[in-house]
């Protein structure tokens, strides 16, 4: 009866970003808006519950930078734990922020969690070797949410990167191996990609739809939680 319960109330996950969060400093203005959209949402309907995964963003990069300024040959894990606690910070900030909404512990370990008390549930980064990408994809299969909405600084996933080749296409939807031939398989801390490969594999598996979307556009974020037409691509199952 639990799963079932659980499986009946609508539950969306936001793999929110660290750029979004922190660019360069703490972006309160987004902060704002963002903490205004999903409370409208939430209004809407007393059964709706969202879980926000928070990235590192420029403090993890910082950080990161900074030790290897220092420690050139810094071992992926040791940056990955950099970057990982940067990411509890922010999750701590955007927990508070939701303090009326919130009456859960951060989630720094996504396997050990199956059921949450308020409407938001917000996760940190868990151990090296992926991103909190992963981490979404173990909570919408805990939660069953059948999409993430992976939420960052770019619109759409193009063809190629469009800072190398100016003739790269923005696509509305792609197939999850179609996606990975452009993303790869390997984890590399601070990669630059829309959704991380280890998370990638996982999603496929699983049968996941990912929805890459930018942050800043808040009305096109309502769209997409409530299911309207919406700007971003689709990453679907073969």
């Amino acid at each position: 009866m639990d799963n079932l319960k659980r499986h009946n109330t609508p539950v969306h996950v936001i793999s929110l970003g660290g750029s979004l969060i922190a660019p360069d400093t703490v972006d309160t203005d987004f902060l704002k808006k963002f903490k205004r959209a999903v409370t409208e949402y939430l209004s809407e309907d007393i059964m709706r519950k969202l879980i926000l995964v928070c990235g590192g963003g420029a403090t993890a990069r910082k950080y990161q930078q900074s030790y290897t300024s220092i420690i050139p040959d810094a071992a992926p894990e040791e940056l990955d734990w950099i970057g990982i606690r940067a990411t509890r910070l922010n999750a701590e900030l955007v927990k508070n922020i939701f303090r009326e909404y919130t009456a859960d512990m951060v989630v720094t370990d996504p396997t050990a969690v199956s059921v949450f008390a308020g409407r938001i549930l917000v996760a940190s980064g868990w151990k090296p070797g992926f991103s909190t990408d992963y981490d979404s994809v173990i909570l919408a299969e805990k939660f069953f949410a059948g999409t993430i909405i992976n939420l960052s600084n770019i619109e759409k996933v193009y063809s190629e990167d469009p800072k190398k080749n100016p003739d790269a296409v923005p696509m509305d939807k792609i197939t999850w191996p179609e996606f990975q031939k452009l993303v790869g398989n390997v984890w590399k801390p601070g990669i630059n990609v829309p959704f991380d490969p280890v998370a990638s594999k996982r999603a496929a598996q699983k049968g996941l739809r990912v929805v890459i979307a930018s942050g800043s556009n808040i009305p096109n974020l309502l769209s997409i939680l409530r299911g309207d037409k919406f700007t971003g691509t689709s990453i679907v199952p073969a």
